[in-house]
């Protein structure tokens, strides 16, 4: 399934077609900066799952990988000399709209986007970029890939899991390896805004049960709290519905998938479908097999239709929040009327 589909699952080949794609937590206590570093303006050490990277001080020449990297240095005002591909909701050029929607309005040429990898980091163009620091930070590079990497320029990874840093931290850990904390603190704080603002206009959402899926050629996922598009939901005031936990079978710590003799089981006050387009949306709605979803027979199903509006969302970034704020909200304020 596709990555704003799947983590939303990977990245679009590596999780499965594309990630469909994560809400909200503190600084992660995998990552550590000094205070004296930060102050100092030197050398800034980061810890992750693959052991500690000393970016040096003030990067110029940053390269991304992976979701979010790209969108956090670009709101903090610095542009990448090379960017990750994406196949999924990018232009022709592999680049997504709120990202080409930043350059412009910086008056800036497009980085180079690095050539399609669904195995591996193209280590060559990498490489011809001539970074200063690699920012991998929501990625799904293994160890030994990270290691390649490491030998280009040093090379900041996630916290923990693949694929699952939380939003947040993706801005946080960006802000810390290009010297720009503060200045992260600061679109945080601008997007907390924008979130608190849509939470207070829709009270309805507060403590009403949701659930996040996606039915995508067979296969049916459900997303569990800990993934970035779920946290986002319960950001807006929504609860995690039990019936997520009580389903759930280990399959990943972000998604899970469940047969379809169980969707009967899968119960909710809105349920949150993801589809890349309206047909399938329409037919999310009237299969047989998910039709019997209690939320899908009591009509309260809020839908993101389109990669680009998936994406937005699937998890958010610090440019894609603000531009797929407001069409989510819309959807998931006409699923919520009427609930109980």
């Amino acid at each position: 399934m596709p990555r704003r589909l799947k983590l939303a699952a990977l990245v679009a080949s590596t999780v499965a077609t594309a990630l469909v794609l994560a809400g909200c937590a503190g600084g992660s206590s995998a990552e550590s900066t000094s205070s004296a570093e930060a102050d100092a303006g030197g050398p800034v050490t980061i810890e992750h799952a693959f052991g500690e990277t000393t970016v040096p001080a003030d990067p110029q020449r940053v390269v991304t990988l992976g979701w979010g990297s790209t969108d956090a240095a670009i709101a903090l005002g610095t542009i990448p000399v090379a960017i990750p591909f994406d196949s999924y909701a990018g232009n022709s050029d592999g680049v997504l709209p709120w990202v080409a929607d930043a350059l412009d309005k910086a008056g800036v040429d497009t980085p180079t986007v690095l050539p399609e990898s669904p195995d591996e980091p193209p280590y060559e163009a990498i490489a011809a970029a001539d970074p200063d620091v690699i920012l991998a930070v929501y990625s799904g590079i293994t160890e030994e890939q990270y290691e390649t990497l490491s030998q280009i320029a040093p090379t900041v990874a996630y916290p923990d899991q693949a694929w699952s840093t939380p939003w947040r931290d993706v801005v946080t850990t960006v802000g810390k390896a290009l010297g720009k904390s503060a200045e992260a603190e600061t679109v945080l704080a601008d997007i907390d805004s924008q979130i608190a603002a849509a939470a207070a206009a829709h009270p309805e959402f507060k403590g009403k049960t949701i659930a996040a899926v996606v039915d995508s050629a067979g296969t049916f996922y459900v997303y569990k709290k800990e993934d970035p598009r779920v946290e986002f939901l319960l950001d807006l005031g929504f609860v995690n519905a039990p019936s997520v936990d009580e389903l759930a079978n280990g399959d990943s710590t972000f998604y899970y998938t469940l047969s379809y003799e169980q969707l009967d089981k899968l119960s909710s006050d809105v349920l949150v479908d993801y589809a890349t387009t309206q047909d399938e949306a329409d037919s999310f709605l009237t299969a047989p097999q998910t039709s019997v979803i209690p939320a899908v027979a009591s009509g309260h199903v809020a839908q993101v239709v389109g990669t680009s509006n998936i994406s937005a969302v699937s998890p958010p970034t610090a440019l894609s929040l603000p531009w797929g704020l407001d069409s989510l909200v819309d959807a998931l304020a006409a699923a919520t009327a009427g609930t109980k």
